[in-house]
């Protein structure tokens, strides 16, 4: 198999600056809800990309868990590597793909933690073993092995019961967009890209070459 010549045109939809609206997060969940009635495997799933005190950038999958005016939630432990990095440098970007409807969403901007009382209510409502996980993980450091990990598990359920409180070292980010872009997959490559761009009192929208 030769990888180069894997490739798929795109011709499911068509995207114009008079199609979007005039607000950004309006226009996201838009296309969130249609990915979501077509049913896209893992709709919420963000590659969240975050650049550390040497410059060094890296990039994982993380879940949006909230949006409004605001910005767009993730929830992690602040001791991992992104959140060294985030701490370090407090900007982010985003990018959504929806391959069955042809679509990407990208944003880029600044990153603040959420509210204390925001990270509980939401930690209260994740399922229990993940509520335990979060006190039985010390994300990204090395650890010797899967049963060191299991153990710890063990002794945290020992602990904690049915009702652990929300690790201090774990809570959510908003990343606070400045740029974003709609992205749809048109024929020959010609894609339609439209950006939105935070500007005093609003946002100025601007269409992209392919």
């Amino acid at each position: 198999m030769n990888i180069a010549d894997i490739r798929k045109d795109y011709a499911l939809e068509r995207l114009d600056e008079s199609d979007v609206d005039a607000d950004p997060f309006r226009q996201f969940h838009a296309w969130l809800k249609e990915a979501l009635a077509a049913e896209v495997p893992e709709p919420t799933a963000m590659t969240l990309a975050t650049v550390s005190a040497a410059g060094s950038p890296s990039a994982r999958i993380v879940l949006l868990k909230a949006l409004d005016e605001r910005g767009f939630v993730f929830y992690t432990n602040y001791a991992s590597r992104k959140g060294e990095e985030l701490a370090a440098r407090p900007r982010a970007a985003l990018t959504f793909l929806w391959k069955e409807l042809e679509r990407q969403v990208r944003v880029e901007g600044t990153v603040e933690k959420v509210s204390a009382a925001e990270s509980d209510e939401y930690f209260a409502i994740r399922p229990l073993g993940s509520r335990i996980g979060a006190w039985a993980s010390t994300q990204s450091a090395t650890i010797e092995s899967r049963q060191w990990l299991e153990a710890r598990m063990k002794a945290a359920e020992a602990q904690y019961g049915d009702h652990p409180p929300r690790p201090p070292h774990w809570g959510g980010y908003r990343v606070i967009p400045e740029w974003l872009e709609f992205w749809q997959g048109r024929r020959s490559r010609l894609h339609d890209r439209i950006a939105y761009t935070r500007a005093a009192g609003g946002w100025t929208i601007s269409r992209l070459s392919p």
